[in-house]
């Protein structure tokens, strides 16, 4: 691995001229490598940093994908990351022409990595110096404590997924992270959303209600609705205190930090070393949460800019079909499956459309007319500038379900695809399920990350209470023993799990035994069941 040549630095820096002209914001320092394919497969299990700390793990993914790329070579293009200043790899055997497509591509991501909200939380730390200290952390750590280490960090990552990304989200917002929820934070975030009032349509009523207000009294519309409230609810303003003053926080969704701050095992002078441990798994989670959750959004970004500039510059003169084929590589819309890179940048190709022609606002969308719709355009100029906004302020589920129309579906004929056995060729078939933009938008969403919500408690024995909420899909049982027996080491006492899981419903019989031909075939029902692990051993009972 070296840094690239001059020549191709030179490229990058006019790359980045041309991509600032186009109204694109990032920092001037970037750093670029050359790597190989060997690099590439060494670097992958470490998600391309290169100074994250050491796992065996990782020494499993090299060899695995080793082995494949000898049955499967291939040849990436370009991996960038979000460090200060971002680092980006390119193969070591790619052209200049591909070379300027590529580095339109990454700016594309830096200008995401360093604008987009979600990201927030990353903008203020270098992760790669700050992945170097853990490093040699751990290896201090191993030179004191041997193999156990390793067990911390496996058990640790059994559950890196639960961690309070949007409670630190909203930290980074604030001006300062000792400022306290207002009484109006604490009536719209807990005490509207818990109990009784948390209908969606209740909610719903008082933001207009409060709104309202606001536009009817602007200098002391607030005070007149914190008035009405605490009149209504004479127990709002003690709860509110009473919150203030709470130092464990009842129902955290954050397993990790929760365990950190409580687990009496932890505590104990002879395991405090295992803090340090934990704490490192954390904070490399909360570094790659977003990246997670705008893989769409972000893929789309960076293509949408590699294609606009790419085919704005000269150099692409000579080069058009070897750049239709390796962009149609990238950004083509497969008929079954879902492709990141396409999806995101005809999403904002549409989008940026859409907002040309003026068809964002609520004249458009009250227009009930065919033919007007079709032919409906303000020519406001405003296609960037709305594109520009989305990048900043959306992440990859708010981006689908907000902008996935039934237009856009039929403009680029989209289908939901389901899947049938033949019974005469005895054969699985595939067959357009749905054309709907409904279940197209159903689909793209079961494909995004959504780790499940666990609430955190303590019981009166000690217990640590485990409460996931479910929201239709179920944990994955294979997983749950050793998760909770890591959970369990780490707490120190036994652990419970409440969790639903779908238990199949027996066919009604005829008195002679026979199936009912009515009879559902795949009928299940959900049922509550409480894990529990105790000195390594589960156990599972139904909850009534």
């Amino acid at each position: 691995m070296e840094l690239i040549s001059q020549h191709a630095k030179r490229i990058m820096e006019g790359c980045k001229d041309r991509a600032r002209q186009a109204g694109l914001r990032f920092e001037d320092e970037t750093l670029e490598y050359v790597v190989t394919n060997r690099d590439m497969l060494e670097l992958g299990p470490k998600v391309m940093i290169p100074t994250l700390y050491d796992y065996w793990v990782q020494e499993v993914e090299i060899l695995r994908e080793q082995g494949r790329y000898e049955l499967y070579p291939s040849n990436p293009y370009e991996t960038v990351i979000n460090t200060r200043p971002p680092i980006s790899y390119y193969n070591d055997n790619n052209p200049d022409w591909l070379n300027v497509m590529i580095f339109y591509h990454v700016i594309g991501h830096i200008d995401f990595f360093q604008n987009n909200l979600f990201f927030r939380h990353t903008w203020d730390y270098d992760f790669t110096g700050r992945a170097l200290a853990d490093k040699r952390l751990i290896a201090k750590l191993r030179s004191e404590h041997g193999r156990w280490v390793d067990y911390v960090i496996e058990f640790a990552r059994t559950i890196d997924n639960l961690v309070g990304y949007f409670d630190i989200l909203e930290e980074s917002g604030k001006k300062s992270k000792k400022e306290q929820p207002s009484l109006l934070d604490y009536y719209f975030d807990v005490f509207l959303q818990h109990g009784a009032r948390s209908a969606v349509s209740s909610y719903s009523r008082e933001i207009e209600r409060y709104n309202k207000l606001l536009r009817e009294h602007p200098e002391d519309g607030e005070l007149r609705f914190l008035k009405r409230i605490t009149e209504k609810y004479s127990e709002l303003e003690s709860l509110y205190a009473r919150s203030l003053k709470e130092t464990k926080p009842v129902g955290r969704t954050d397993l990790l930090e929760f365990l950190m701050e409580y687990s009496p095992f932890l505590k104990t002078e002879k395991n405090r070393w295992m803090l340090m441990v934990l704490e490192v798994i954390r904070s490399t989670s909360l570094y790659f949460q977003p990246q997670i959750r705008t893989k769409i959004l972000n893929e789309g970004w960076a293509s949408y800019w590699h294609d606009t500039l790419f085919l704005q510059d000269d150099r692409i003169k000579g080069h058009e079909v070897d750049y239709a084929i390796v962009n149609a590589k990238v950004t083509s819309m497969p008929r079954v499956g879902l492709n990141p890179y396409a999806l995101g940048m005809r999403l904002f190709q549409y989008l940026e459309n859409k907002a040309e022609k003026g068809r964002t606002g609520l004249e458009y969308f009250m227009t009930q007319d065919r033919e007007q719709r079709k032919n409906y355009d303000e020519a406001t100029g405003k296609g960037r500038e709305y594109i520009y906004h989305i990048r900043e302020n959306y992440c990859d589920s708010m981006y689908i379900n907000a902008f996935i129309d039934q237009d856009f579906v039929d403009q680029h004929k989209l289908f939901v695809v389901g899947k049938r056995l033949n019974k005469e060729r005895m054969s699985w078939e595939y067959y357009v399920k749905s054309r709907k933009a409904e279940a197209y938008k159903a689909m793209v969403a079961d494909s995004l990350y959504h780790p499940p919500r666990i609430e955190v408690t303590v019981a009166e024995n000690n217990a640590l209470v485990l409460n996931h909420i479910f929201e239709g899909k179920p944990l994955l049982k294979d997983f749950i023993q050793g998760v909770l027996l890591g959970v369990e080491y780490l707490w120190g006492e036994e652990v419970h799990l409440y969790t639903s899981v779908p238990i199949p419903m027996k066919a009604s019989r005829d008195i002679d035994g026979q199936l009912r031909e009515e009879t559902p075939k795949r009928t299940i029902q959900w049922k509550r069941f409480r894990y529990t692990m105790k000195d390594r051993t589960l156990s599972r009972t139904l909850v009534e």
